[in-house]
């Protein structure tokens, strides 16, 4: 039990070393952190009980929690709050023993970091525990011997050992109380760091012959509610005479050691005198009053009074230490003093690298100074060992920044480019200012993510491709090709035709392109004669947001096949032309009589023309030029030669297979033209088509009699039907009025009377006798006064009138007959007239072209 409470005391010695070295850090850090606030709970809470609302008390709303990814920072190897950034409240997250976490240290606190992304926060919370009386006092031993000297004088006082209390303030220790005795009494002191310790007085003489042996019981008694108490008891010997204590001759020793010093190390020597003589003036050395990790740490010689170091000493974890050393002498007379060893740092941490945040990937196109990681680097050392200096390679576009104390950004230099560079491999180095100096390192793995910044790019300037002519519909024709050094959706590339025309019409009536893979394609058969060449703008365009795209030039040649046969163009052939050319008969030989003209609209050796004779009236007084098409005499003209020569020339073209074309040439050979002409115009030829002319002459006169005759026919029915018609109203015994019903029409173009309406109106001098009738439309009415009434008016209908007497049938077909004549004879005049015009047109042409 007594070795536990030793352990339990050392552990709380250390953690309040912890803690204060860690509250020593956080008022440095005070005045660079956004906000800070302070909670104070009771130790022993239960897991998820509440701290505080920091959300509140921080002035944040919990949207703000969430969206900076609010988390909690600390250096504390457990974690005791969490944070509920859904709710924004501080939890306790593990059982918190004050006792654990600060030992004897008061006030005892925890403190540590809320931070916050985008824009970056940093805010302290320090959460500070309060005590419960949970802790009995507790001495290190379970009895106390003590040997006093009979001649002990009245007053002498003897330290007892102190018991331990791992509650703080009211609830610690507050008091001992000892047994009722006649020769001791109880005097109480407190340490300057608020450690009480009682001192056994003897009030009265002792007589070891009358009490050897004295036993009492020593009670240490905390300040809680209800108090907790712990006992020890107190064995005292009587011994004979011993009337001087050992005195010390400093009353503080101070000492120091390096952090790293090894075992053995000399640390410091105390020294004490004994007035008395002999055996009582004897005298050793002990530690007083501490604490088990002390005794580990530390040896003392109890004859000598050397203290060595035993173990090993961190400066991080203690940076002194107290140590209460007595001087016993045979007697039991004691002394004691104070021995302070101070730790001396040496730079034996590395610095410690934390990346609080991370982004990867980032955009390629992400603006210079973007910051990419958050990193906290924390040394454990102090002073310039303790200094850090954060960097990474120079030759990345990459820098860090100190924002707060202990925290770097890692933020870009310069612009990416993932088609360069898709992937980075940062170091990053911390390093302390320690002689010499420790670093340490972390490797963050960026990858950039890819931004459609490039275009396709064909894989040439302009494409030259060749199609031959008369090809079939659909036929694959040539296939472009463009590369994207994007990735992904951004590579995927796309062809389309850009509105261009050809002749005048879109370019897409003519080809059409794969969106997929850039093959061309041919929509008709092309004709090189018609289009020799197509030029197209293609572009290609990525699958990225915004698209970007560019364009080529592709010229398609169309290449010509033999598919036209030559033309002639002199002589012209015609219908009408006997002669063409005339030689005279003192013509020498080679004299040029014609040229043949021919042309052939291919291209290339389909377009070579070569001329042939291909018959002739005398074969051997002509020959044609094979390459220009000359027609000459190959001899003398002589008399005996005919007059009239017939010569056919064919024309070939080079191409495979050759097409071809021929023409006839008329050659009179004659010194003057009445020779030709009487020679030309007894042929069979003219003779037929005088005939045809005569023919067309005489019918167009026979069609102008004939439509002469017509019109005086008609002309004269339309006078006897007028004339009939008056003269059957002339005869009518009664007084007819000519009644003309007038025609109501819609003037203003309104469309609400469309037809015409004639109305009937019969009256009599009774106006009670009055009738109104309404007629048919487009009946004709006559008015007639009847002699037998009283001015009474009759309607005379001409189809129902007794004065009009109906027609025999014979004359009723006449008329039908005359109305119908009329109509067809107009138009068959019109057709008539028309047809005499081009007649006399073509005639007339003929002539012409016959007198050439």
């Amino acid at each position: 039990m007594v070795e536990t409470a030793v352990s339990s005391c050392k552990k709380w010695r250390l953690c309040f070393r912890s803690v204060r070295w860690f509250m020593l850090f956080l008022c440095c850090f005070k005045s660079i952190v956004s906000g800070q606030i302070r909670y104070s709970i009771p130790e022993e809470m239960k897991k998820g009980s509440l701290i505080g609302n920091v959300a509140h008390d921080l002035g944040l709303n919990v949207e703000r929690l969430r969206s900076g990814r609010a988390r909690i920072v600390t250096r504390q190897s457990i974690q005791y709050t969490e944070l509920k950034t859904d709710k924004g409240v501080l939890v306790v997250k593990e059982r918190i023993d004050r006792e654990q976490l600060c030992g004897d240290v008061t006030p005892c606190s925890f403190s540590f970091e809320v931070i916050l992304e985008n824009p970056m926060e940093l805010h302290q919370i320090t959460v500070e525990i309060t005590d419960i009386n949970d802790n009995f006092p507790v001495f290190r031993k379970g009895e106390i011997q003590l040997e006093i000297g009979e001649s002990a004088a009245l007053g002498s006082r003897f330290l007892l050992p102190t018991a331990e209390d791992a509650d703080v303030g009211s609830n610690g220790l507050q008091t001992y109380l000892l047994t009722a005795s006649d020769a001791f009494g109880l005097k109480q002191h407190s340490n300057p760091d608020g450690q009480k310790y009682a001192e056994l007085v003897i009030q009265n003489a002792l007589d070891r012959e009358k009490e050897p042996r004295i036993s009492l019981r020593l009670i240490a008694v905390d300040g809680g509610s209800p108090p907790r108490s712990g006992t020890v008891n107190i064995d005292i010997t009587v011994l004979d005479v011993n009337d001087n204590p050992p005195i010390f001759n400093q009353s503080l020793y101070r000492a120091a050691v390096l952090e790293n010093a090894i075992k053995g190390t000399y640390i410091t020597t105390v020294n004490a005198s004994d007035a008395d003589a002999g055996s009582n003036g004897l005298m050793t050395y002990r530690f007083s009053n501490v604490k088990k990790h002390l005794t580990d740490t530390f040896s003392l010689n109890e004859y000598t009074g050397t203290i060595t170091l035993t173990g090993e000493v961190d400066y991080e974890k203690d940076k002194k230490y107290e140590i209460m050393i007595e001087a016993v002498d045979q007697g039991g007379l004691t002394d004691s003093s104070k021995v302070l060893i101070e730790i001396i740092d040496v730079n034996d941490n590395a610095p410690v690298i934390n990346v609080m945040s991370f982004s990867s990937p980032v955009l390629e196109n992400s603006p210079v100074g973007s910051t990419v990681a958050i990193i906290n680097v924390i040394d454990a050392d102090s002073d310039q060992n303790g200094k850090i200096t954060c960097s990474t390679d120079r030759l990345l576009p990459f820098k860090i920044k100190s924002t707060l104390t202990n925290y770097y950004a890692l933020i870009t230099d310069s612009s990416f480019d993932r088609e360069a560079v898709p992937e980075y491999t940062i170091t990053v180095q911390a390093t302390d200012s320690g002689s010499p100096s420790l670093s340490s390192t972390t490797v963050l793995h960026l990858k950039i993510a890819d931004v459609n910044d490039n275009a396709p790019v064909f894989d040439q300037i302009s494409y030259v491709t060749h199609l031959i002519e008369n090809n079939s519909p659909g036929v694959s024709v040539f296939s472009v090709t463009a590369g994207d050094n994007d990735w992904n959706q951004n590579a995927r590339i796309s062809y389309f035709l850009e509105d261009t025309a050809i002749n005048g019409s879109p370019a897409s009536l003519y080809v059409s392109i794969n969106s997929e893979n850039g093959a061309i394609h041919a929509l008709r058969s092309f004709d090189y004669e018609q289009v020799k060449e197509l030029n197209l703008v293609v572009k290609a365009q990525d699958g990225g947001s915004p698209p970007l795209s560019s364009n080529v030039t592709v010229k398609i040649l169309i290449q010509d096949q033999n598919d036209n046969p030559p033309q002639v163009l002199y002589p012209v052939q015609t219908g009408g032309s006997v002669v063409a050319e005339m030689v005279p008969r003192s013509a020498e030989v080679g004299y040029l009589v014609t040229k043949v003209v021919a042309v052939d609209v291919d291209s290339g050796q389909n377009a070579w023309l070569s001329y042939k004779l291909q018959k002739a009236t005398d074969r051997a007084l002509f020959e044609v030029g094979l390459q220009n098409g000359e027609i000459r005499t190959i001899r003398q003209v002589t008399d005996k030669d005919a007059v009239k020569q017939r010569l056919t020339v064919i024309v070939e073209d080079n191409g495979q297979p050759s097409r071809s074309a021929t023409v006839i040439v008329n050659v009179a050979v004659a010194d003057s033209f009445p020779e030709v002409l009487s020679e030309f115009t007894d042929s069979t030829h003219d003779k037929e088509y005088n005939d045809n002319l005569t023919f067309y002459l005489v019918l167009a006169l026979a069609v102008v009699s004939f439509l002469f005759i017509t019109c005086l026919v008609v002309i004269i029915s339309v006078k006897i039907y007028r004339w009939r018609q008056s003269r059957i109203l002339y005869h009518s015994s009664l007084p007819v009025i000519p009644y003309y019903p007038p025609r109501y029409s819609d003037t203003l173009g309104t469309g609400t009377l469309q037809h015409v309406y004639n109305y009937e109106v019969c009256r009599t001098t009774d106006s009670r006798k009055s009738d109104c009738k309404f007629g048919r439309a487009a009946s004709q009415n006559v008015l007639v006064m009847d002699p037998s009434s009283t001015g009474t008016m009759q309607r005379i209908q001409g189809e129902k009138s007794i004065l009009d007497e109906p027609d025999s049938p014979l004359e009723v077909s006449l008329y039908l007959f005359i109305y119908f004549y009329i109509i067809i004879i107009i138009i068959i005049i019109i057709i008539i007239i028309i047809i005499i015009i081009i007649i006399i047109i073509v005639v007339v042409v003929v002539v012409v072209l016959s007198n050439l």
